[in-house]
């Protein structure tokens, strides 16, 4: 291992101060407001905003080097020191070092007692750390709740003669909505009524001739037949009930009006009634009175609206940590700051291949109904792993030409320079994204002297020894 030694040291009366470089010319993190940017002719990636040299989306390979230098940016996925979402200002581009004359990262003071920090007044206060979620942004819609929603078709074709709901308006479950008429519905009650009079005459005719059988007046096989004729008889009213269920007719009440034949027909006619199949709101209305409508075709749209999905959009490359089940705080733009909170329902297991991104679904409940189908959203993503943030009182940090320094108490009476970054100031603290670890004694008072002394004449002026 080199250690660089300093050429010569100061004496400062009462203190004895001796500096010394551990690792010289080792380049230590410098903040930006210490650089200068990168010619603007580099080549530029347009679609992320950054320099495409640098540009980690489109190179995910460099993302585990800006990581391991502690230029990382976990809440937009992009290096620190050009996050062009937090420092807009920088351009997207990286910064080339200007404070090489700075300060070296790792110079060490050490005092001539431990007695001489208590008299120089220094003292130290241990860096805190600090938990965080990380956050993924991302953009998305609103959309229905496809388990509260329903598509009112018509059963069979017909002409539409009455329509009962209109966009808008809320409804009931059961609540009438389309009436049609139709001739295949007409057809039906027919054969219906049909089958009950087979049945009932081959009801009949089976019991006379079980009475004759008895006598020894009537054969077996005229017996079976009249059984035969009964059990198809009841099979072709079976069918017919059935096919009026299917358009919400109850064959129970045909037919019991009398035994004239106009009687039922008058009480229902040819019409059949569609129904709403849940309480919500009608979004749709294709219908119109007198059109004719084949079956299946869409007439109305019910849809409850209580709750709302908002379908987010996630970039595939950063998809590691999102999982159902995890909270995401929404906004609307027409909105304004209002928030909606919900979890991840659920995540696609297919990439688009368009936009090469992974839709996922948030439940939202929406009981005052600001929320509307397709408005655009915005979304913060709480991911389960927390981030430690280092944070230091203000006094600590000390800026020296251009780069950002804290001294680092080692032991009673000796300190360690330290090169770091810093993020905007939180009252009296201040968050280090890097050069300090949590739990390590940072100068606050006399941090400026230490500074001031490191900064006298020139440091080794390029002589360098081995230990």
């Amino acid at each position: 291992m080199r250690r660089v030694a300093l050429s010569r040291s100061w004496r400062l009366g009462l203190w004895g101060l001796a500096l010394v470089a551990c690792g010289g010319n080792e380049p230590g993190p410098g903040p930006a407001s210490a650089a200068r940017e990168l010619p603007s002719a580099e080549a530029f990636c347009a679609e992320h905003g950054v320099a495409e040299a640098v540009c980690t989306k489109c190179n995910p390979k460099l993302v585990p080097i800006f990581q391991e230098r502690g230029d990382w940016c976990a809440e937009h996925q992009f290096p620190e020191s050009f996050c062009p979402l937090c420092h807009p200002e920088r351009g997207g581009r990286p910064a080339v070092e200007q404070g090489a004359d700075a300060p070296a990262h790792g110079m060490k003071v050490q005092l001539a007692t431990p007695e001489t920090a208590r008299l120089a007044g220094i003292e130290t206060v241990a860096a805190r750390a600090e938990s965080a979620a990380s956050t993924l942004a991302v953009l998305g819609t609103i959309a229905y709740d496809a388990t509260r929603q329903a598509e009112v078709n018509a059963r069979v074709s017909g002409i539409v003669r009455a329509i009962l709901v209109d966009v808008g308006q809320r409804v009931e479950a059961g609540a009438a909505l389309v009436q049609i008429e139709s001739a295949e519905v007409g057809a039906e009650q027919a054969r219906l009524l049909t089958a009950r009079a087979r049945g009932a005459l081959a009801s009949e005719a089976r019991a006379r001739l079980e009475s004759l059988l008895a006598q020894g007046m009537a054969a077996q096989k005229d017996v079976l037949a009249a059984q035969l004729e009964l059990d198809t008889a009841r099979a072709e009213e079976a069918a017919a009930s059935a096919a009026l269920a299917v358009v919400g007719i109850n064959a129970a009440g045909i037919g019991n009006a009398g035994t004239d034949a106009a009687g039922p027909w008058a009480a229902s006619g040819n019409l059949y009634t569609l129904a709403a199949p849940l309480a919500g709101t009608c979004v749709r209305r294709a219908a119109t009175i007198g059109r004719l409508v084949a079956a299946g075709e869409l007439l109305c749209e019910i849809v409850d609206t209580s709750v709302m999905w908002a379908v987010l959009d996630l970039p595939e490359d950063e998809l590691e940590g999102v999982r159902p089940g995890l909270e995401a705080v929404i906004t609307v733009d027409a909105l304004g700051a209002r928030e909606f909170r919900g979890q991840i329902d659920s995540i696609a297991s297919e990439i688009d291949r368009h936009t090469r991104t992974v839709q996922a679904r948030v439940r939202l409940a929406n009981p005052d109904g600001l929320l509307r189908a397709n408005a655009f959203v915005r979304a913060r993503i709480e991911l389960t792993g927390k981030q430690a943030r280092v944070l230091v009182p203000r006094d600590a940090l000390q800026v020296a030409k251009g780069s950002e320094l804290v001294f680092v108490e080692l032991v009673p009476g000796q300190y360690e320079l330290r090169r770091v970054s810093s993020a905007p100031a939180r009252g009296e603290l201040v968050e280090l994204t890097r050069g300090v670890a949590p739990g390590e004694l940072v100068v606050t008072r006399g941090s400026f002297l230490l500074k001031t002394e490191t900064l006298k004449g020139e440091i080794g002026a390029g002589c360098c020894a081995e230990e």
